[in-house]
């Protein structure tokens, strides 16, 4: 009852609410890429979205040149503020604000067997298994070579997480993981 009604109503409530109260701080901060990309700073980039679909996710840009500021960006993306845009893909009905987080083609589409369950979700904002990996970015700089760590440690790891996510997904767990993502930026 909970995924079929109260998730979607309980995503679009909150993400509406988000995107009022934010307004304020995400047109500023739309307005601070503006001038250091000199381009629009929204990134859109095709992910695998609920049932192996393609949709188009929104993030703030937070890549750039040398000559750019880093310290921002990088604080962008530690807190996750580059991933508010994605509160218009929950609007959309395309994300929930927690599930597997949408990955690009050539993971979650190519799943088999049981983990194709994970398919039946709608992608996340934050989930059970992105707070685990709040740290990809780093970890992956460790690596010597990042996307085989990524494609043989991080990703089955993902899929188990969010499998375990799929069979106990509830309105407590749900909000559990929000609290911890909130939280997320305060952790020592």
């Amino acid at each position: 009852m909970y995924l079929k009604l109260g998730k979607p109503l309980l995503d679009f409530v909150l993400s509406l609410i988000g995107l009022v109260l934010l307004a304020p701080f995400l047109i500023l901060i739309w307005i601070l890429l503006f001038f250091i990309h000199k381009s629009n700073p929204v990134f859109f980039q095709t992910r695998v979205g609920q049932h192996g679909t393609y949709f188009t996710v929104y993030k703030f840009k937070t890549i750039k040149g040398n000559d750019s500021p880093q310290n921002l960006l990088k604080l962008l993306r530690k807190t996750k503020v580059d991933e508010f845009p994605q509160l218009f893909n929950i609007l959309k009905g395309e994300m929930s604000l927690v599930g597997p987080r949408p990955d690009i083609p050539g993971y979650y589409d190519l799943l088999e067997g049981g983990d194709r369950k994970l398919l039946k979700l709608k992608p996340g904002l934050t989930g059970y298994a992105s707070l685990k990996f709040s740290n990809e970015e780093k970890l992956l700089k460790q690596q010597e070579e990042p996307l085989a760590y990524n494609d043989q440690v991080i990703f089955p790891e993902k899929v188990k997480l969010n499998l375990y996510y799929y069979e106990n997904v509830s309105l407590l767990l749900d909000l559990k993981i929000l609290l911890k993502t909130v939280l997320l930026p305060f952790r020592t």
